[in-house]
């Protein structure tokens, strides 16, 4: 009920003005609607705040012009698009401000086991286990699973129905990558050794 009130208060096609403020009105709508969010905000949701038929692509391709030269960009990630500091930045921001927390802090090995839940997705622990070796702990897997990068998919028809894992929209993010599609090519890695085929 409170989306339907603000759609009606919300002018949307914004008739009166000139089509130039207009398209200008709607990117900075996009804009602050992108500064308000912490996670990537889908092409519907952001279709909501312009005019119907407005192309939100070609929006935010002028946002991305507009933000040339600064601090800041607009980062097209997890289906979405966020508002991201350049990493040019990162070193400025920690040393402002303690945002430590706000890293990864990923093991080596738990990188590992988390490009082999991405790239074999759904997986099992069992199958973890046959891709290292040796057994996946369920600490390691409760570490991935706290910091939102991986959550529980389907159960496996395996007897017992065990657990699988997949990763989320804050693995995407966190990684910068717009869909799974962008992940880097397996083939390239398993030549490198990186990654070994199951």
């Amino acid at each position: 009920m409170a989306k339907d009130h603000a759609d009606q208060v919300l002018d949307r096609e914004l008739d009166e003005l000139p089509a130039e403020l207009r398209r200008r009105e709607w990117m900075r709508r996009i804009e602050a609607v992108l500064f308000a969010s912490a996670t990537p905000v889908t092409r519907e949701d952001l279709a909501r705040v312009v005019g119907q038929g407005v192309s939100v692509d070609l929006l935010i391709d002028d946002l991305m012009s507009d933000l040339e030269g600064r601090s800041f960009e607009v980062a097209k990630v997890a289906g979405g698009w966020m508002l991201r500091t350049r990493p040019a930045y990162a070193a400025a921001i920690r040393t402002a401000a303690d945002v430590a927390d706000q890293d990864l802090d990923l093991r080596e090995y738990d990188v590992a086991v988390l490009a082999a839940i991405a790239y074999h997705q759904p997986i099992t622990r069992d199958g973890l286990k046959d891709i290292f070796g040796k057994e996946i702990s369920r600490d390691l897997i409760g570490r991935l699973h706290a910091r939102g990068l991986i959550g529980t998919g389907p159960r496996s028809p395996r007897r017992g129905a065990p657990y699988t894992y997949v990763t989320t929209n804050e693995f995407l993010t966190a990684f910068d990558l717009g869909s799974l599609q962008d992940l880097p090519d397996r083939e390239q890695l398993e030549d490198s050794g990186m990654l070994r085929e199951v």
